[in-house]
């Protein structure tokens, strides 16, 4: 569990990045934070890793200030996934992937086999652990990311936009992937997005962000999409937008989700 105890940031010249946040991230859930650009959703990210550091109050991990723990140690505990993947490129893929159990004691041997079992678990033919960052397509780089980020076996994974460089078919691909091994890991996940549509598919739960980090609705996607809080998070999740306000036609012996202008969306399961 991630607890955010009335944390703020403001830096140097007095620009307030978080006013104030408090929230529990639970156990083996993935919570999204969404927001556009100034309101904070990185910031407090990196704070779960010390990567920043609050003004005033406390992260704490099971009860535990992150403040009271060996920054590097801390960050080797816990998964991070950035937008560009953040590989080593004059690294191997394999040896990205089994860094962190190497610096943590495991043998070079035992890292890599178990680096190329996790390529496989996310997708990825384990011969591609012989090349090199740059010769792969920017999906595969993200889905090596992936692989790296779980590679200590974290119970925390931080993912900061992780999918947000890659073209849309990929893009859903490893949404797809990301829904796929929290199903099997049960992971405590943060997941930051601009994108509501991404957050209302991958989180548990979403908070969405206004400027400073102030919250303003939490819930599960159903209940903001259902009962936005104010004006704000109306337009931030566009449930006025046509393409949300379905309903519901019987065409050629099949039933399909049209939206307000007449467009299908789906195809409703019997």
């Amino acid at each position: 569990m991630i607890e955010f105890e009335h944390v703020t940031k403001t830096y140097a010249g007095g620009a307030e990045a978080v006013s104030d946040f408090s929230c529990v991230v639970p156990s083996h859930r993935t919570v999204a934070f969404v927001g556009s650009s100034g309101s904070g959703k990185t910031t407090l990210l990196r704070m779960v890793n010390r990567m920043v550091e609050p003004t005033s109050g406390r992260v704490l991990i099971d009860g535990e200030d992150v403040r009271s723990r060996n920054p590097v140690e801390l960050r080797r505990s816990i998964g991070y996934v950035l937008q560009h993947g953040g590989l080593l490129p004059h690294r191997t893929v394999i040896d990205n992937v089994a860094t962190v159990p190497v610096l943590t004691g495991l043998s070079r041997r035992a890292a890599r086999s178990e680096a190329g079992a996790l390529l496989e678990r996310v997708g990825l033919d384990p011969a591609l652990g012989a090349r090199y960052p740059a010769q792969l397509s920017g999906g595969q780089q993200q889905r090596v990311g992936v692989a790296r980020a779980l590679a200590a076996d974290p119970n925390i994974l931080l993912m900061d936009e992780p999918f947000g460089a890659v073209d849309p078919i990929v893009r859903r691909e490893l949404q797809g992937e990301l829904v796929r091994l929290q199903s099997e890991l049960g992971k405590t996940i943060v997941f930051v997005t601009h994108d509501i549509d991404e957050a209302f598919l991958l989180g548990d739960e979403v908070i969405v962000l206004a400027a400073g980090g102030r919250i303003a609705q939490r819930g599960t996607p159903a209940e903001i999409l259902s009962n936005p809080a104010n004006d704000f998070v109306r337009e931030f999740v566009g449930a006025d937008r046509a393409e949300r306000r379905l309903h519901v036609a019987e065409v050629a012996g099949r039933t399909l989700a049209l939206d307000e202008t007449g467009r299908p969306v789906g195809v409703l399961a019997t």
